[in-house]
């Protein structure tokens, strides 16, 4: 399976456009995200882009580590979230150039028998970059994930859905599950299975159910397809 390295390096672009112009005031506003400004949401994406190559560096001398010690993930972004715009541009920059180059250099992407798979860390920065810039709240909407985006997305966090619960897109012939259906968009089934708000939401013939929790990560390579 090859990775979506350019659709990462594409998704970095963006959100390196959408925060071109923010301002120190917009830095401190609340995103999206309960209790997190946006300056929470840019300091865990840059963090989790450092962390990232950390671990690729890492794996290219036959080492394994964690992307964070316990309680450094949480204490990093505490003490990150609060710099100036600027500094949020620089830190998104440096660490996502990072991150590309490091997997710029992989040249086997093979699943390995003894070692992390390097291809879920790929679709979870894909996911996390497209997924945070809606908490940004900063204009960015469902509407501009492409539909090889959605679908992945999808087949990542399906399980989310109740048992008995299936989905159906109303703009491709996809279907996931058996049961009741859940009808949208392909795009507004993503942004819905990943608790966002759809530009138009989702309809079924009982009342939307409850979603349970977000999977477990790594997720396998068949998940990853949609």
């Amino acid at each position: 399976m090859k990775p979506p390295l350019d659709a990462v390096a594409h998704a970095h672009r963006r959100l390196l456009d959408v925060i071109a112009d923010l301002t120190d005031e917009q830095v401190a506003e609340p995103s999206l995200l309960p209790g997190w400004t946006r300056g929470h949401v840019l300091a865990h994406l840059a963090d989790a882009a450092r962390a990232r190559s950390r671990v690729v560096g890492h794996a290219s001398r036959g080492e394994h580590v964690e992307m964070w010690a316990p309680g450094e993930r949480d204490a990093i972004i505490e003490a990150t979230a609060s710099r100036g715009a600027d500094g949020h541009r620089a830190a998104t920059a440096e660490h996502n150039e990072r991150l590309e180059r490091a997997w710029a250099g992989i040249r086997d992407w093979s699943e390995p028998a003894d070692a992390p798979d390097p291809v879920p860390p790929v679709f979870t920065r894909w996911r996390e970059v497209w997924i945070h810039l809606l908490d940004l709240d900063l204009g960015v909407r469902p509407g501009e994930w492409s539909a090889e985006f959605a679908v992945h997305t999808i087949g990542v966090l399906r399980p989310r859905l109740p048992e008995g619960v299936s989905l159906r897109a109303t703009d491709s012939p996809r279907t996931w599950g058996t049961g009741t259906e859940v009808v949208g968009g392909v795009r507004d089934l993503a942004a819905w299975l990943a608790g966002r708000v759809p530009d138009e939401p989702p309809t079924s013939a009982v009342p939307l159910p409850e979603l349970g929790p977000w999977p477990s990560y790594p997720a396998s390579r068949q998940d990853l397809a949609g």
